[in-house]
């Protein structure tokens, strides 16, 4: 289902990128020795991995060239406008021939410049307004290279789970680890949880509730069900990538043991599955790159004066330069960054990218902003009962799903990880008859079970049944429903919450 709704994500991804970027704008770090307008293959750029740099610069690792650390004047007198004209024109540049990962983070490095000068020119400025729209584009084609940077996944082996999902969720969990070491909290479910309960918000919300510095991260995979969060807990982490406690927020569908498990019969047929079984698990690579990092610097302001020439790059002359240039040619719902000279026209084959993980945050969680309106929801699709729903097919909560769900639990009570079982909302249209008979067997099965083996039960599925406005369709909660969930979770005072294990933050 995730699938066929991914052409509806909004724009969330880049305004809070907007605001990363123009937070360090005013920021500065070290400065290069030569104009960053010298050709542009050869122009070392800051990787979009760098924004999660402290604000005092942004570092390029591209192990391909050669580089240098110079020191940084005070501040800079230059033309914002001008040199920010002259990064997105690099840019431009770069990304006709950028074929691989490491081309598009330099792309991505000089967006982020372009955006970061534009952004320094000065509110009284004349050409203000005019520059606040540029920020604005260029920002778009700073996500895009990303986006394109981000279509290369960086496993060691590149093995896959026959999950694209999964596959996505596992290098980003693993690249989250590296950077800021095991969350305290990790949410785990299925496509309800991936949309229904956001890393960030409960952690904003533990901290206003007085449990500060929590990290968080969503684990959920679109089709998990017991056996697929049981074999990401005990088969596919490693014991020290655990995290303190576990949220495991989804319903019954996930321990139907009637159903077919498709999901989990594809991941166990995998290479990845068959590595783990050989006692091999993926792992991204152990240390950074040998490589001196380049530094580049931000605009800062100075005390007065005139503008100087510190790295004048343009000609004079309102910004006039020498050389293409640029246009925005359309490549589907993103913008694509070109250089454009009128007697040689370029074209640029639009490269796939994963919308799956592009619509996923840095802490694993997918935001959906529509709202589902049954009015108009069931004229683009056929309306299913419950008993004709393959999720409820042959429903039985015994067998193989229980099993899984028994084997999460005495893992988790072994390793003495706090359980939080999480029964998801869903709407009144979706709880006809037979869905709601089926509710009422899994609540009543949960309860007995947390009483006798020692885990926590929360049931919120029938906590907001007409707030249409919280879901996203009939049984995922969008993210205002997620925002919901999760600060209804950190306000429950019988849940004990952990202490952060480190002062490390995931930002």
């Amino acid at each position: 289902m995730i699938r066929r709704y991914l052409a509806t994500l909004s724009t969330n991804i880049l305004k809070r990128t907007c605001v990363v970027v123009a937070a360090i704008a005013l920021t500065a770090g070290c400065s290069p020795s030569k104009p960053p307008n010298t050709a542009a293959t050869s122009s070392p750029i800051a990787s979009s991995a760098a924004l999660a740099e402290p604000p005092t610069s942004v570092l390029a690792q591209n192990p391909n060239k050669t580089r240098k650390s110079l020191s940084a004047p005070s501040c800079t007198q230059n033309d914002p406008f001008a040199e920010s004209v002259n990064f997105a024109t690099q840019a431009s540049n770069l990304a006709q021939s950028a074929n691989s990962k490491e081309d598009w983070d330099e792309v991505a490095g000089l967006w982020v410049q372009a955006v970061a000068w534009m952004q320094a020119v000065p509110p009284g400025s004349p050409r203000r307004a005019f520059a606040e729209k540029k920020v604005i584009e260029y920002m778009k084609n700073l996500v895009y290279s990303q986006q394109q940077a981000g279509a290369t996944r960086s496993l060691a082996s590149n093995v896959s789970f026959s999950s694209d999902l999964l596959d996505e969720q596992l290098e980003l969990y693993l690249s989250y680890v590296a950077a800021v070491g095991p969350p305290d909290v990790l949410i785990v479910g299925s496509s309800r949880a991936l949309q229904g309960v956001d890393p960030k918000q409960l952690k904003q919300a533990l901290a206003a509730n007085g449990s500060p510095g929590l990290k968080v991260f969503n684990f959920a995979v679109n089709g998990a069900t017991a056996q697929v969060v049981d074999f990401q807990l005990r088969r596919l982490l490693k014991p020290d990538y655990l995290p303190q406690m576990i949220v495991w927020a989804d319903g019954v569908r996930a321990f139907n043991s009637g159903r077919d498990d498709r999901t989990f019969n594809s991941i166990v047929d995998s290479q990845g599955s068959q590595l783990l079984a050989a006692g091999i698990r993926p792992k991204l690579p152990s240390g950074e790159p040998s490589v001196i990092p380049q530094c580049y610097e931000f605009p800062q302001p100075c005390g007065g004066g005139g503008g100087g020439d510190i790295f004048r790059r343009v000609q004079a002359g309102g910004g006039q330069q020498a050389g293409p240039t640029i246009k925005f040619l359309s490549a589907g719902t993103d913008i694509l960054p070109v250089a454009y000279d009128a007697a040689q026209p370029t074209t640029v084959a639009s490269r796939q990218v994963s919308a799956l993980a592009n619509s996923i945050d840095s802490n694993g969680f997918m935001p959906l902003s529509a709202r589902y309106n049954p009015n108009t929801y069931y004229q683009e699709r056929p309306y299913v009962s419950g008993m004709y729903d393959r999720d409820y097919e042959d429903f039985n909560l015994g067998g193989k799903q229980a099993t899984a769900f028994n084997s999460v639990v005495a893992f988790t009570k072994t390793r003495k990880i706090p359980l939080i079982f999480v029964n998801l909302p869903l709407t009144n249209d979706y709880l006809d008859p037979a869905r709601l008979r089926a509710e009422q067997q899994f609540r009543q099965r949960m309860q007995q079970l947390s009483q006798q083996k020692g885990f926590a039960f929360r049931d919120l599925s029938q906590r907001w049944p007409g707030r249409n406005d919280f879901f996203f369709d009939p049984s995922h909660l969008n993210r205002f429903g997620a925002i919901a969930v999760s600060r209804l979770l950190a306000s429950d005072t019988s849940i004990i919450w952990p202490r952060p294990k480190s002062r490390i933050t995931d930002g």
